[in-house]
């Protein structure tokens, strides 16, 4: 009995040290044109292979970068894609196809046209965006083995609805696979969280009223909610937008179908689901939909809830929520 307490005495300490080595660290910085903030409970700061995974994401998605893979699909250039890009692709085309095409990643030339992407097409005009609907259109590629086909050469990709939230996901599983089991990632306010905070409650992520601000400075909270194992994207026209010589305001929602800017009545998008990839996408997508297409989709849709905020017929501002984030959704 005397050498079993005696194990028992020893042991405690020895546990005591080995849990005592995790802590929380914060890592933020700049990135993708945004800012990001990630937490994570480690025994060591993961700041490099967070950064690895970044560069990785950038030589993969950004197409800013010259001869990053999406920038070489773009211009033609023969190029074998990776992993990073195959998975946005084929979640862009399973998106495309249950929105009818609402959301698809080819309308790049609609996007640098009206001023949003990463090219400027120069002066607006009707027959111009004719022209580029032409070969606007997420039926016209396709992925073969590790190659991007296209019917026509001029079309190009803009993965940015989508992106971001996959480099949240990539984040993640990186923290995952150190390990990690409390982390909150954000990077341009598309969130995923796991776990529990440095005060061992559930993360809460606060939503931002639709407010226009194109410097990106005014924040006020519309409504807050605590986010558990779950990734979360809102998408509004409230701070990517300009006015044009008719005092027009134009937002960066463009409408694949039309090649207009989106003239729905959500003010802001907020989708919460199990990943940041399918979050960011639908968010953009229910954008240019509006609500009327948006809420018989969201009933089809599994594991994945809504937070709307609209305009109703009477110019009022109103919100619409889903069932199950009824019960947690917190008002402002």
């Amino acid at each position: 009995m005397k050498k079993a307490i005696v194990f028992l005495f020893v042991l405690v300490p020895i546990l005591s040290a080995c849990t005592s080595k995790k802590k929380y660290h914060f890592d933020e910085g700049e990135i993708f044109h945004t800012y990001y903030h990630i937490k994570y409970e480690a025994e060591q700061n993961l700041s490099d292979a967070i950064m690895s995974e970044f560069n990785k994401f950038n030589a993969s998605l950004n197409p800013f970068q010259e001869n990053s893979v999406i920038y070489n699909v773009n211009n033609n250039i023969d190029v074998e894609v990776d992993s990073f890009f195959t998975q946005v692709f084929t979640r862009s085309e399973e998106i495309a196809h249950f929105t009818e095409g609402m959301f698809d990643i080819t309308c790049a030339p609609l996007v640098n046209l009206w001023g949003f992407g990463f090219e400027n097409l120069g002066k607006v005009d009707s027959a111009t965006v004719d022209s580029l609907c032409k070969f606007v259109g997420y039926q016209k590629v396709r992925l073969a083995g590790d190659r991007i086909q296209k019917d026509d050469p001029r079309l190009k990709l803009n993965m940015s609805a989508i992106a971001k939230g996959y480099a949240v996901d990539v984040i993640c599983r990186l923290l995952e696979r150190n390990g990690v089991e409390n982390y909150m990632c954000e990077i341009g306010g598309e969130v995923r969280t796991k776990g529990v905070n440095p005060q061992g409650e559930v993360w809460m992520i606060g939503i931002n009223k639709p407010i226009d601000d194109s410097t990106g400075t005014v924040s006020e909270l519309q409504a807050k909610l605590p986010l558990e194992n779950m990734a979360m994207a809102t998408s509004g026209n409230y701070r990517n937008f300009y006015y044009g010589e008719n005092g027009k305001k134009y937002a960066h929602t463009i409408n694949p179908k039309t090649g207009y800017p989106a003239e729905q009545n959500i003010l802001s998008a907020t989708v919460i689901a199990p990943d940041c990839m399918t979050a960011d996408a639908l968010a953009t997508a229910f954008m240019t939909m509006g609500t009327e297409q948006t809420k018989p989709l969201l009933n089809k849709l599994p594991n994945v809830m809504a937070y709307l905020i609209y305009t109703d017929e009477m110019g009022n501002i109103s919100e619409f929520v889903s069932d199950d984030l009824k019960e947690i959704i917190i008002e402002k």
